[in-house]
């Protein structure tokens, strides 16, 4: 296999080329793929950088509800369009929910918690807005309660972030970001009407095989464990999911598989010969969704990046490849950067033109 040619597939897959400027959010998003969020500013990043979305725009496809972040595969949250909000929900509630196994061993059962959830509900239905957690605390009295000691120790002070949970995952309610923004974690709750889970009829089966269809277009190809741990399934449900979808090999006996509508223009598809640089937040969806760095990176290169097939620094990427690192420095206003290869105009143009994006829209990039 041309490593060279995977790379620049990937990159021209994920919207990297040029290809997907002027589109909206949303639409970017229904391209490249659900976007990790965790705080960072990897959802804004990834917006500039595949089609020069300012900061103010992608805020306002938050507002009006075209983008939002939900707890989908694994239980992890990631940014989604409107038009996956009931499949990501969905799947996420195909995920054990590891918080209540820990909660029953605290004593805390399922009827105090659909109780909870009950009130919960009630408080914010009353509420003239959004209610942050310590305003529903208050509203729901006792029906809260707190886990002591031993509920810290395992990461669960009170019972009401179970409810929260719970309703959020069954499409009740919905987080509504404090300042409108997607790269911090302080949130307020809201009902949600309609919800996007009320007509939603898919089997499990059905779900597994969509969100197949969906990650092969976004980052294939892929193998069955990459797509398995992205979903967070069993490898009879991955199995089940490709054989719905219908996966081809890449080349004669390989790991590697893509939709077989995707097949032929793989085969025909040309390396763009001059370099096309972008700088990436360190969980974006070209290493996120594989977790294979070694594919991206040139061999010196490797362990350059970070472990376990995760980036622990930001990257610049050059039509697929790992060329360089990059981090934001508050105090300075300024990106300070390294490259694994001869920096050349249009590399510092790249750096200069994301560092004016940090410190005019985001202020901080953080990892």
């Amino acid at each position: 296999m041309d490593v060279a040619k995977l790379r620049a597939w990937y990159w021209h897959r994920q919207g990297l080329d040029g290809r997907l400027q002027g589109n909206t959010a949303a639409r970017v998003i229904e391209e490249t793929g659900w976007i990790r969020s965790l705080g960072s500013p990897t959802a804004y990043l990834g917006l500039y950088a595949r089609a020069g979305i300012a900061r103010a725009d992608a805020d306002a496809a938050v507002a009006r509800l075209e983008i939002h972040e939900l707890p989908v595969v694994r239980g992890c949250t990631y940014v989604l369009p409107k038009s996956d909000f009931a499949l990501g929900l969905a799947a996420g509630g195909l995920t054990p929910d590891s918080e209540l196994k820990t909660a029953a061993k605290l004593g805390v059962t399922e009827k105090e918690i659909a109780k909870l959830c009950e009130a919960v509900a009630r408080a914010l239905e009353k509420s003239a807005g959004a209610l942050d957690p310590e305003q529903i605390r208050q509203a729901v009295g006792t029906a809260a309660r707190s886990l002591g000691e031993e509920g810290k120790k395992k990461g669960l002070s009170t019972t009401l972030p179970l409810a929260l949970g719970q309703l959020q995952g069954r499409g009740e309610i919905r987080r509504v970001p404090v300042d409108g923004r997607l790269d911090q974690q302080r949130f307020r709750y809201t009902l949600w009407r309609p919800n996007p889970l009320a007509k939603f009829r898919m089997a499990a089966e059905e779900v597994h095989g969509e969100l197949a269809r969906r990650y092969f277009t976004w980052i294939g190809p892929a193998t069955l464990a990459q797509f398995q741990t992205f979903a967070g399934i069993t490898v009879k449900a991955a199995k089940a999911a490709a054989a719905k979808v219908g996966l081809v090999e890449e080349e004669k006996g390989a790991e590697s598989l893509l939709l077989a509508e995707d097949a032929e223009k793989f085969r025909d598809f040309k390396t763009p010969k001059t370099p096309q640089y972008a700088l990436l937040g360190n969980i974006d969806g070209i290493a996120l969704f594989r977790r294979d760095l070694g594919s991206l990176m040139e061999a010196p290169d490797a362990g350059k990046g970070g472990a376990r097939g995760d980036l622990e620094r930001h990257a610049i990427l050059d039509r697929g490849r790992i060329v360089g690192l990059w981090d934001y420095d508050v105090k300075k206003q300024a990106i300070g950067w390294n490259s694994f290869i001869k920096k050349d105009r249009d590399l510092e143009q790249a750096v200069a033109r994301t560092e004016a994006f940090v410190r005019d829209e985001l202020g901080a990039a953080r990892c």
